[in-house]
């Protein structure tokens, strides 16, 4: 038996332990994959454990989905110190980064909206918004006009971002600086289309 099996854990502890294990998890396989015997198995602990911390495998799944979020949107945080552009293109440059150093969680958050569990898909989606708004803080900043339909924009650009980041940043070896030039281009195409109207 391991020492790790041996020690017990406070209840905090414990939960960290399991997320933690959850989020490797998604590193090499899907979400839909993460069971509550397959957590216990990589913990060493009884499956009663696993759904005493969470519930259920949906409550599992939520909880490691958020702390996967929470890793991107923390990795990711717009420097303030930055000037708008510069933070723009530096932000979608680390986005970059954080793709192709974590591939598989980061597949497993944005095709998680595909699950037909509303607390996982309402994870993501609030992942989204967060991120569509740090587009309109910098877009605003830059001089843009505030509406719905600069907001809505931005919002479905964050959607066509997530695809472009699974075919460019997961499926091939195009370069960082490519990827981020592209982002860029279009999001300040799609900046320039609601000006446009």
């Amino acid at each position: 038996m391991s020492a790790e099996r041996r020690t017990r854990l406070g209840r905090d502890e414990r939960r960290t332990q399991l997320v933690a294990l959850g989020v490797l998890f998604l590193a090499d396989r899907p979400l839909e994959e993460l069971s509550i015997d397959e957590l216990a198995r990589r913990a060493g602990v009884s499956r009663a454990l696993v759904f005493h911390y969470f519930g259920s495998r949906q409550g599992m799944h939520a909880e490691v989905v958020s702390t996967a979020r929470d890793s991107l949107l923390f990795a990711t945080e717009p420097r303030p110190e930055l000037a708008p552009a510069e933070r723009l293109r530096d932000t979608l440059a680390r986005i970059v980064q954080f793709v192709r150093e974590h591939r598989g969680t980061f597949y497993s958050l944005v095709r998680g909206v595909a699950s037909g569990d509303q607390t996982v898909r309402a994870v993501i989606d609030e992942s989204r918004e967060r991120n569509a708004q740090r587009l309109i803080e910098v877009f605003v900043e830059l001089g843009a006009p505030d509406s719905e339909l600069f907001r809505v924009a931005l919002r479905s650009w964050v959607a066509f971002a997530e695809e472009v980041l699974v075919e460019l940043a997961l499926g091939t070896e195009m370069p960082d600086a490519d990827i981020v030039a592209f982002l860029e281009a279009s999001v300040g195409a799609v900046v320039g289309a609601v000006d446009a109207r």
